[in-house]
């Protein structure tokens, strides 16, 4: 171990060991009084002091990483740290010591999250302040770790603007969305694990009127869109007792009591999908969610199979959600990032009345079959159509803001009351 090496071991030591305040002045006084300090300058000294404090508060060395924007995962195996800023994962040139090291700061941030992480309870999934998930797993469990996974939140949400500037949306595409979230219909944003669907909600959602209260439900909180008026509910764990949990369910239910104007579920993914269900099926129109499916077509077994977990049958669910969804917007993630791949109606087809999906738009295609059936949808609701929807089902979609085409406004259906 080098001098400066070994000096920092041992400052870090006698915090750690004797459980003092790691404040800034502390810790120089701790840098400056150790032996190994004699040779070092005033500015060596500072810059050593800020090392080892950074490795005793916060995040430590992944500090930096978290304060970039671009970076959406950290990933932390055993002592190699890797990056995702959208377009793979990377290695990160971040030194993390050693596996103790990174235990002890997987330890630090799950106590930053009031969750204990220790051999008793090898495992933690919390969230920090800021917003950032934590999960961490300790050996044995992991067999060559210590893991450590963060799941970074932006401070800043994206609008809709940010995303047709990235490619994200197609400008045209994104006049659909807009009509989508004004029209007040009810829609799903899918994809798989790392896809853009949370950003997607989140930039949509700050599309909804400034009147209007939105209402979001999470297992995890991650959403904060720019709206002047939302209120969030998160669940919560048992404690180590086993007592004390409040599940998204309950939530769902407790949700609806606060007169909200759009009920959000920011992942759906367990029993409470037949609460949401019923609550847009009540009234409570304009609705959304995430839902994991890699594609649209898989959108009504995943439904069917959450269902089922919450004692629906089959026929009614697909009765419910044909009554409740409207819309699915589906995301890929592609080597060069994350994409809005399609935008999809729901309908009950068929003898059985079974859900199935219509295409409205697909990005290597264009406007679907389905592209008509949203345009009156929105013509019912008198939202101005977007030029999109009414180009021939053969027709590219060419670049450019996209502009809207109002047709004949007909009566509005009444929302009916809360329940």
């Amino acid at each position: 171990m080098s001098g400066t090496a070994g000096l920092s071991a041992r400052v870090r030591s006698r915090f750690t060991v004797v459980g003092a305040d790691a404040t800034e002045d502390a810790v120089v006084a701790a840098v400056r009084t150790d032996p190994g300090a004699a040779r070092l300058g005033a500015g060596a000294v500072l810059r050593l002091a800020e090392r080892v404090r950074g490795d005793l508060v916060g995040a430590g060395p992944l500090t930096p990483l978290l304060a970039d924007e671009t970076i959406t995962d950290i990933l932390v195996n055993a002592t190699d740290v890797w990056v995702d800023r959208g377009h793979g994962l990377v290695r990160a040139p971040v030194r993390m010591g050693g596996a103790d090291d990174v235990r002890r700061l997987a330890q630090r941030l799950a106590a930053g999250c009031g969750r204990r992480l220790d051999d008793g309870q090898p495992f933690v999934d919390a969230r920090l302040p800021d917003g950032t998930r934590v999960h961490a797993v300790l050996p044995p469990v992991a067999t060559t770790g210590p893991y450590l996974s963060l799941r970074t939140f932006r401070q800043r949400p994206y609008r809709l603007a940010d995303l047709v500037n990235a490619g994200t949306v197609p400008g045209p595409v994104g006049e659909v969305l807009r009509a989508v979230v004004s029209a007040r219909l009810a829609y799903l944003v899918v994809g798989g694990t790392g896809s853009g669907k949370t950003t997607m909600l989140n930039t949509l959602l700050g599309l909804v009127p400034p009147t209007e209260r939105i209402v979001i439900v999470e297992d995890a909180a991650e959403l904060r869109p720019r709206h002047p008026h939302v209120v969030a509910l998160q669940a919560r764990t048992s404690n180590v007792e086993g007592a004390g949990a409040v599940d998204l369910r309950t939530l769902v239910r407790q949700a609806l009591r606060m007169r909200p104007d759009r009920l959000i579920v920011g992942e759906c993914r367990g029993a409470e999908v037949v609460d949401l269900l019923a609550a847009l099926n009540t009234g409570h129109d304009g609705g959304a969610g995430t839902l994991h499916a890699n594609a649209p077509a898989d959108v009504p077994a995943r439904l069917e199979a959450l269902g089922i977990v919450g004692g629906l049958p089959r026929a009614a669910l697909h009765a419910q959600v044909a009554a409740a969804l409207q819309v699915v917007i589906h995301l890929r993630r592609i080597t060069r990032g994350r994409m809005l791949d399609s935008i999809s109606l729901l309908a009950a087809d068929g003898p059985d009345r079974l859900l199935t999906t219509r295409t409205v738009w697909q990005r290597e295609r264009g406007p679907g079959p389905a592209a008509a059936d949203l345009a009156r949808l929105l013509d019912d609701r008198q939202v101005p159509v977007p030029h999109l929807l009414r180009v021939p089902v053969s027709a590219p979609v060419t670049s450019g803001a996209g502009g809207v085409t109002p047709l004949r406004p007909r009566p509005r259906p009444e929302r009916g009351g809360a329940s």
